[in-house]
């Protein structure tokens, strides 16, 4: 039995764009778990609002980095870590940039190394909409739309600087029309879908 850990945020966590939350089968970690089959544990970690190494004024207990180490004693010995942030990172209030957002992935792949990890998949999380200002979400700037947007290349390049699988989410996946920051269904479907075929053949 090979564990799977997925780390993430909302869309790991499976925030429905309309209200609520994707049912299991619906979001991506539970979608992904089907399609390998027998053989896979696949344990879904996700958190809205969490960050990569940040804390957030607003929103208590989100800083991925504060958290990873009890989710991989919890879980290890683990086969994959699958790390899906960056998104809350680009909030405004933050100050960051695509650069030091990368820095916080990979300070969470330093920790990761301490532990029962065998592989490490750092995934690019899908783009922050261009009309985020239009929305609920007021941490996020069209400034927060053109990082994530950039975060992609440099995420690649710490993936193959430290020996990591990478996959860029966005080429597969998009925001919702409706809040401009969550997956809608097919979304889900499709990221979990093109995360199968990378983990079968690392795996």
């Amino acid at each position: 039995m090979k564990t799977i850990l997925c780390y993430g945020d909302s869309n790991t966590h499976g925030s429905n764009p309309g209200g609520g939350r994707w049912e299991y089968d619906k979001r991506w970690p539970g979608i992904l778990s089907s399609l390998l089959g027998e053989g896979y544990h696949v344990i879904e970690e996700g958190l809205g609002g969490r960050t990569t190494v940040f804390d957030d004024p607003f929103e208590p207990g989100r800083n991925g980095k504060t958290f990873l180490p009890v989710a991989l004693a919890s879980h290890q010995p683990i086969d994959l870590l699958i790390i899906s942030l960056g998104t809350n990172d680009t909030k405004r209030f933050f100050g960051t940039d695509e650069r030091t957002i990368v820095r916080g992935i990979e300070a969470l792949v330093r920790i990761a190394g301490t532990y029962e990890v065998k592989e490490i998949m750092v995934v690019s999380p899908i783009h922050v909409g261009a009309r985020i200002e239009e929305t609920i979400f007021a941490g996020f700037t069209g400034e927060s739309v053109e990082i994530s947007r950039k975060l992609s290349k440099r995420i690649k390049a710490l993936a193959e600087r430290e020996g990591l699988i990478f996959f860029d989410a966005a080429t597969v996946a998009t925001p919702s029309e409706i809040d401009q920051l969550h997956m809608d269904a097919e979304s889900h479907r499709s990221l979990a879908e093109a995360l199968k075929e990378v983990i079968i053949r690392h795996l």
